[in-house]
């Protein structure tokens, strides 16, 4: 028997918060203030004894978190019970902390949560290129599996991937580049065509809206971003979806992560 409605909306958000030993009073702040009902974090960057868990319990949140010293680190925090939670991909050995995945009790029903790292590939044709298209095609199957298991799914996180032209600040200038390869773009267009729906665009959004901007040559201060931070729904989660936003006031803080929140709400 699913429980009651609830009267506070769901919101579902992504953040790579990039070191959450640096940035966890930027978190406690925004979660005070934004009130998401789960978050997606990304490149915590911390040992899991290292994880700042009697501080995100005493904001209201549970949390359910992966990682390793000085790299990755994925986590979900959660302002309702979560259960089943996976590391990783149980298709894919990968001693890289760039997955995890948890079942959020919410009030109308179960929803699958996945919060993801995606690889950078650092350059096209390198081998960490090529392992970022193992690892996306390795998601790709597994989650059309998961999707069978769990019609109510949202997939978050860091995809490192710019999906069109519109994500770029200059798409000549990255055409072909990382983030913006054929090959990757093509990858997530397979993500899609599993039944996803990127949440951002089922909205009108300004012009050169973007969620990640380098921290060098003023990169924030001339909008020169990519929008890589997406939160991807089911198609029962995105029928129900009543806005996106990206929260582009947290790059504006002292010692801000060069990522922005991308976050979701579901009426």
């Amino acid at each position: 028997m699913s429980a009651p409605e609830s009267t506070t909306p769901f919101s579902i958000a992504t953040w790579n918060v990039n070191s959450l030993k640096v940035r966890l009073p930027h978190l406690l702040e925004w979660l005070a203030e934004a009130n998401p009902t789960v978050v997606c974090l990304q490149e915590t960057k911390l040992e899991d004894h290292a994880f700042p868990t009697a501080e995100i319990e005493a904001a209201g949140y549970q949390v359910a978190f992966a990682g390793q010293k000085t790299y990755n680190g994925v986590a979900i925090v959660s302002r309702l019970p979560l259960a089943d939670v996976v590391v990783g991909n149980p298709r894919f050995d990968d001693p890289q902390k760039r997955l995890i995945s948890a079942t959020v009790a919410a009030p109308d029903g179960d929803v699958r949560v996945v919060g993801a790292y995606f690889p950078n590939g650092q350059a096209v044709g390198s081998d960490k290129y090529a392992y970022k298209l193992q690892w996306l095609t390795a998601l790709h199957d597994w989650l059309a599996d998961e999707l069978a298991s769990h019609p109510r799914l949202a997939l978050c996180g860091d995809y490192n991937i710019a999906p069109e032209d519109a994500d770029v600040h200059d798409p000549v200038a990255w055409a072909g580049q990382i983030l913006c390869s054929d090959p990757e773009r093509q990858a997530f267009r397979d993500l899609i065509a599993l039944g996803l729906v990127d949440a951002y665009r089922l909205f009108p959004q300004a012009e050169r809206s973007f969620s990640w901007w380098d921290y060098r040559n003023l990169g924030f201060q001339k909008n020169l971003g990519l929008r890589i931070d997406h939160v991807l729904l089911s198609a029962p989660l995105a029928a129900r979806c009543t806005a996106a936003r990206i929260e582009r006031h947290l790059r504006k803080k002292e010692r801000p992560s060069d990522h922005a929140p991308v976050i979701a709400t579901l009426g």
